[in-house]
């Protein structure tokens, strides 16, 4: 079969908006961009990172109404990762930002130790007066005071168990057991995945599909979702409110975003990390030592404790917030000005689908800006065009996110042509991945570069070979022999 000529491999990564210390409130800014210089890392990190948790403290108490008469409301919850190389400092910045969180549960979880120390104390004095209570119970019923004694055994009935340990903060677990923890928390829970590629594998596995479909649900932070476990039984979990974050390897997410964009798993989910940011490597380093900004850090802790103290809504009667005659009047035209755009059919379907939600995340934004900055009533001008702003530099990073899948490929595919010799003929997948080459460690990106290099005409599988084991023949590759005599 005669081998067809030999294509080019381009691409380029799509430029991206860096983040201006003015798309911050206040109370967040400062930190933020000291947490980045101390660490030498781009301030995207922990900002992104610091809205996700913030999202998740407020929980689905305060909600917002993007129209003045429709029904339509919101859960400001975020989901988000940080694309960054190995040793980019993702999982520094996220713990930075995220100090003021686990302070707030590690409180809760204190002042939960000691209710339990306290109620164990309560029991066991129970139990003496248990012993003379039951004297007088049987008394009572000899003296023929049925209804006497009756009274008090009612008052030595089991208190049940005691209250669960209140959360903020999920990392590794299942989705009953998520669903259990909701209950527990109905304000909702924060998901944090220092790689979040593992997770999202998990979820593209058939197994898990019924995982997915719970995730997909919870994004809106207002679904119902009802497990049937043997075993476990049935758990309902009334309201489904997670935000998530966490970071993730270019050479990691390539391949995810590579399925979405073939369709393989097209539902939804990649695009649902809204805030996904992806900034560019830092060109210069330089060693800094010195304390952190004490009173950057006590208002950037201050306005996580009062969301979290916010004495507005609770989860069965949220506190609704609406625009300002201002704020609508922006958010009405750029919303008229994205729909028209993701409507004209020029965008690539995961790119569209990307867009056609970022209506909940400029709201929910808008929100917490707000909330950051004091506001109780509506959300005023100020919040809604620092939401806008997000939503112009969001969407530079979407379009360098839904490149990648192409761009990371054509990376690897011309590193391994210009080593091509320094791999057998025929080679494997395998043997890509054993040479531990920049970007090529996992199987799923190396499938992804050798199939740009079969798309590109640079390589083709070759003859199955049979095994003299009798298993399955390996499948390897052959190079275009017009390409070994351009090499």
């Amino acid at each position: 079969m005669p081998w067809p000529a030999v294509m080019p491999i381009k691409s380029v990564l799509p430029p991206v908006e860096k983040l201006i210390p003015e798309l911050l409130p206040d109370a967040l800014r400062d930190y933020v961009f000291d947490v980045a210089d101390r660490q030498q890392a781009p301030p995207d990190f922990a900002a992104v990172t610091a809205l996700c948790g913030l999202a998740a403290v407020s929980g689905n108490r305060v909600r917002i109404s993007p129209k003045q008469n429709d029904d339509w409301v919101i859960v400001p919850n975020l989901w988000g990762a940080i694309v960054g190389r190995p040793s980019a400092m993702k999982s520094p910045a996220m713990q930075a930002a995220l100090g003021p969180i686990y302070s707030i549960q590690d409180e809760l979880r204190e002042k939960w130790e000691e209710e339990i120390q306290a109620a164990d104390i309560d029991d066991a004095l129970s139990g003496l007066d248990a012993k003379d209570a039951k004297k007088k119970a049987e008394k009572a019923l000899k003296g023929g005071d049925r209804k006497a004694a009756r009274d008090i055994l009612a008052s030595l009935i089991d208190r049940g168990d005691p209250p669960p340990c209140p959360r903020i903060v999920v990392n590794d677990t299942t989705v009953e057991k998520l669903g259990e923890l909701l209950n527990e928390n109905p304000r909702g829970l924060l998901l944090i995945r220092d790689e979040l590629p593992g997770f999202l594998a998990r979820l593209e596995s058939q197994e898990h599909q019924s995982e997915r479909a719970f995730y997909l649900e919870s994004f809106n932070g207002d679904g119902r979702f009802t497990f049937d476990r043997i075993g476990r039984g049935t758990v309902h979990i009334e309201n489904c409110t997670v935000s998530i974050v966490g970071g993730v390897q270019p050479s990691r997410i390539a391949p995810i975003v590579r399925g979405a964009m073939t369709g393989t798993s097209n539902d939804g989910l990649i695009q649902r990390l809204q805030m996904t940011v992806w900034p560019d490597d830092i060109g210069s380093w330089q060693w800094v030592d010195r304390n952190p900004d004490l009173p950057a850090r006590l208002a950037y802790e201050k306005a996580f404790r009062e969301i979290y103290d916010l004495g507005m809504g609770d989860t069965n009667q949220p506190a609704m917030l609406r625009f300002s005659p201002e704020s609508q009047a922006l958010f009405q035209q750029w919303m008229t000005e994205i729909q028209v755009e993701a409507r004209s059919g020029s965008l690539p379907s995961t790119l569209e689908s990307h867009i056609l939600k970022m209506p909940k995340t400029v709201a929910t934004l808008a929100l917490l800006f707000e909330l950051v900055d004091g506001g109780r009533f509506e959300v005023n001008e100020v919040a809604m065009r620092r939401a806008l702003g997000w939503a112009d530099y969001l969407r530079s990073h979407a379009n360098r996110l839904y490149s990648a899948g192409e761009t990371m490929a054509a990376d690897g595919a011309r590193l391994i042509l210009e080593r091509r010799r320094q791999l057998p003929e025929p080679f494997t997948a395998r043997d890509i991945q054993r040479k531990g080459w920049a970007s090529l460690g996992d199987k799923d990106a190396v499938t992804s570069v050798i199939e740009m290099l079969i798309e590109t005409h640079n390589c083709r599988e070759a003859p199955p070979v049979v095994n003299k084991t009798g298993g399955r023949p390996s499948v390897s590759y052959i190079w275009n022999p017009n390409l070994k005599e351009e090499g």
